[in-house]
């Protein structure tokens, strides 16, 4: 998120150095936008060493990233149905909000796609399972003797605590009338997406909040920074 040093990068370097030292390895990092869904590439970075990361992200913080002056205290972001059909690669919308949202803020997630949670049948099977229920709940649950398919799927429990929020702030997701009974039974809140696109228009909104004839370059849509 716009930071060359965040603690899963830092074990990657020392994984890099601990263990594929005397391989050869080449980076290859893109920094891309997209408007009227057109993708535009500003830059490519090719490399060895982590000097190629950093330059990426100096670009991407420039392109892809929007300072603020406060946290939110109510964001919306729209995943296209096109792309988005589980929560699995929908949580890109928390993912990509979370650092921005004020303590008990509000986050809906427009998801008129979302069918489904795992994008495999053993990740879907565990998430409805166990849900989003929080970082130190999952760490828990790893623990106990009866969630041993739990413990099988690393994966999927990662997953899990990457998708929980703590309480911190509320998730939404606006989904199909008949997904709003799974959602809920992954810990988040639930929408009719039909009656909170009536509200919240990604066609018509801007990231600002007011009315726009178009939706040119919208970072409403997070997933599409």
């Amino acid at each position: 998120m716009g930071e060359t040093i965040p603690p899963v990068r830092e074990l990657f370097d020392y994984s890099l150095q601990r263990f594929l030292g005397d391989r050869p390895l080449l980076f290859v990092l893109t920094v891309c936008t997209v408007a009227e869904e057109k993708i535009r590439t500003h830059g490519l970075f090719i490399g060895e060493e982590r000097d190629a990361f950093e330059a990426a992200v100096a670009m991407a913080q420039e392109k892809n990233m929007t300072f603020l002056p406060h946290g939110l205290k109510k964001c919306v972001a729209f995943l296209d149905p096109r792309e988005f059909k589980s929560s699995w690669v929908g949580n890109k919308a928390l993912y990509r909000t979370r650092m921005a949202m004020c303590d008990d803020g509000e986050l809906i997630i427009l998801a008129p796609g979302i069918r489904t949670f795992g994008e495999d049948p053993e990740a879907n099977k565990l998430i409805r399972k166990y849900g989003y229920c929080g970082r130190q709940k999952v760490i828990d649950l790893l623990k106990a003797e009866e969630c041993e398919d739990l413990r099988q799927n690393m994966a999927t429990a990662a997953h899990l605590i990457h998708g929980s929020v703590d309480g911190r702030f509320h998730v939404t997701y606006a989904v199909q009338k008949d997904m709003m009974d799974g959602v809920r039974g992954v810990c988040y809140e639930a929408a009719d997406y039909n009656e909170v696109v009536k509200k919240y228009d990604p066609k018509k909104c801007r990231p600002d909040g007011t009315p726009a004839r178009t939706a040119k370059n919208s970072s409403m849509s997070p997933t599409r920074a």
